[in-house]
């Protein structure tokens, strides 16, 4: 686990260095600070981000670069005292152009805003769309102009936007700042217009520069289109952090919270907690008491279905529901021996009324994946596995109640969507850097992926060596393990962020706090299963 830390921590460096260090000295050349700078200056002193989507895009576009961070800074700070979501285009990296998962990456932040009724700042520096990708970036439904849209939506439901404009914003992207609350505007570094001073020229023969264009004096003298210009960065940030400094307080939630006792273990320690070999067992509880206030975790059912621990506990002082798959082997109420991380029948119905619980007394749930799946064989199907699983499944749907998802290990087949994957919209969904996201483990599918090429391959006529068919075997499982990794998983958003596992305690709560800001709960419903 310290190696799998350490190697989270080089490539985040890496990452950090957006378009490397010719743009950012070409930024700083300009007088502009990168997106970091401008995000730690605008929050609280003593305060961090706590970054999201850090790895968007990792791996991806080769072909044009790459798109570090999928272009854009984001995640959740606090501002004079108040949580908010920080959404920052970098314009080190292709003039802060938007890839296909840069836009991705910014609708997933807005509706993190939305369903969590968070105040959101825009720091926008932006050339517009990736011209080379447009097909991939323009026209569809959850494209570039789904941004607008989500404008128009967060503002009818009374959510804070502001936006700073700190270089470029053109075309369709020139919509987001007025669209929002505020704007404002850096004088001869922030520009807003529908078409820039060449496309002017082409288009209708006027010759224009910049900044007479659709400059800060521009429209804040002429147009009317912004409200505020400041004559440097650091005195438009300085304006927003009294802007939301002001924001009137609303009504919350009102999830249970205490004070916070520490933890039973030291959370640092909890890198140390996995075995090394995926497989391997350890007892999940341990773990959970690097996390949870100690002495608050109460379980649910402790001696049924010991595969998935249930129970209540406090988290930062939060009142927090948790579902946990059990790594460790168990005893049945049969007496039978049970695999740690499978889910039984009897896990799924406890996990099933645990959540209708937490539903009913209005409690966040943490869902801490370890699962390789739902058991299999005659005994589990005549025993009605299908039916069981499906009532998880419905409840975990249904639920309506925050769910956060800490993928700590294994992440596959249905466990996945029991377990409370992408697939079942958790406020927020992260990955430590041992997990594995995938359909099933890499060693079973790379099985069944051979066996299906070498019978292919013999209807054919072929024949096949025990070498041949050794080495294909690796280069299957080769490619099969690369798409298992949370680098992977990351990259394409499946989960919000890679954290390092001491921080697993602040995510969550960070969380729970996110959502106590939004106190609109739809009635739990849980419709037709089969009992």
């Amino acid at each position: 686990m310290e190696r799998l830390f350490n190697e989270r921590n080089e490539r985040l460096q890496q990452i950090y260095l957006g378009g490397g260090a010719k743009a950012i000295a070409k930024q700083k050349e300009k007088g502009k600070l990168t997106p970091r700078e401008r995000i730690q200056y605008l929050i609280d002193a003593g305060t961090s981000l706590l970054e999201l989507g850090a790895f968007a895009g990792y791996g991806m576009y080769s072909e044009h670069g790459g798109c570090p961070a999928g272009g854009t800074v984001a995640g959740l700070g606090y501002i004079s005292g108040r949580q908010c979501m920080i959404v920052a285009n970098d314009q080190t990296v292709k003039a802060g152009a938007w890839f296909p998962i840069t836009g991705k990456k910014n609708l997933r932040m807005q509706e993190i805003a939305l369903q969590n009724n968070l105040p959101i700042i825009y720091l926008v520096d932006s050339a517009g769309v990736y011209l080379p990708m447009q097909d991939e970036i323009f026209p569809d439904k959850e494209h570039f102009g789904r941004m607008f849209y989500n404008n128009a939506r967060m503002s009818a439901e009374g959510i804070v936007q502001i936006a700073a404009v700190m270089g470029a914003c053109v075309a369709g992207g020139a919509y987001l700042p007025i669209m929002s609350d505020e704007t404002l505007m850096v004088e001869g570094a922030g520009s807003i217009f529908l078409a820039g001073p060449y496309l002017v020229k082409a288009a209708i023969g006027e010759d224009i520069d910049a900044e007479t264009l659709g400059g800060a004096a521009t429209h804040t003298s002429i147009s009317g289109i912004a409200d505020y210009k400041f004559e440097s960065e650091e005195a438009c940030l300085d304006a927003i952090k009294k802007i939301v400094g002001k924001i009137g307080d609303k009504p919350k939630a009102g999830f249970d919270r205490i004070d916070a006792i520490a933890p039973k273990f030291d959370a640092a320690q909890l890198q140390h907690q996995l075995p090394q070999d995926a497989s391997k067992p350890y007892d999940m509880v341990q773990l959970l008491e690097h996390i949870v206030d100690e002495g608050s975790l109460m379980q649910f059912k402790e001696d049924y279905g010991k595969t998935i621990i249930c129970g209540y506990a406090r988290i930062e002082g939060w009142a927090v529901g948790i579902v946990a798959n059990q790594r460790k082997m168990v005893k049945s109420k049969k007496g039978e021996m049970q695999m740690g991380g499978v889910i039984y029948n009897d896990s799924a119905d406890k996990a099933a009324r645990f959540i209708l619980n937490c539903n009913q007394k209005k409690i966040p749930l943490a869902f801490i994946q370890d699962v390789t799946g739902f058991m299999v064989g005659s005994r589990s199907e005549h025993s009605g596995i299908i039916k069981d699983g499906a009532k998880l499944v419905n409840a975990v749907a249904n639920s309506v109640v925050p769910k956060i998802t800490i993928i700590v290990g294994n992440s596959y087949g249905a466990g996945n969507y029991a377990m409370c994957g992408k697939a079942y919209d958790p406020r927020f969904i992260y990955a430590w850097p041992s997990a594995k996201i995938a359909v099933m483990g890499g060693e079973q599918a790379a099985k069944t992926l051979l066996q299906i090429q070498v019978a292919g391959l013999k209807a054919k006529g072929q024949e096949i060596t025990p070498e041949a068919e050794a080495s294909l075997l690796h280069k299957i499982k080769s490619r099969y393990e690369e798409q298992t990794t949370p680098y992977y998983a990351a990259a394409r958003l499946w989960v919000d962020e890679i954290i390092d596992p001491a921080q697993t305690r602040q995510v969550i709560a960070a969380g729970i706090e996110a959502a106590n800001h939004n106190p609109k709960m739809e009635a739990f419903r849980t419709g037709v299963f089969q009992v």
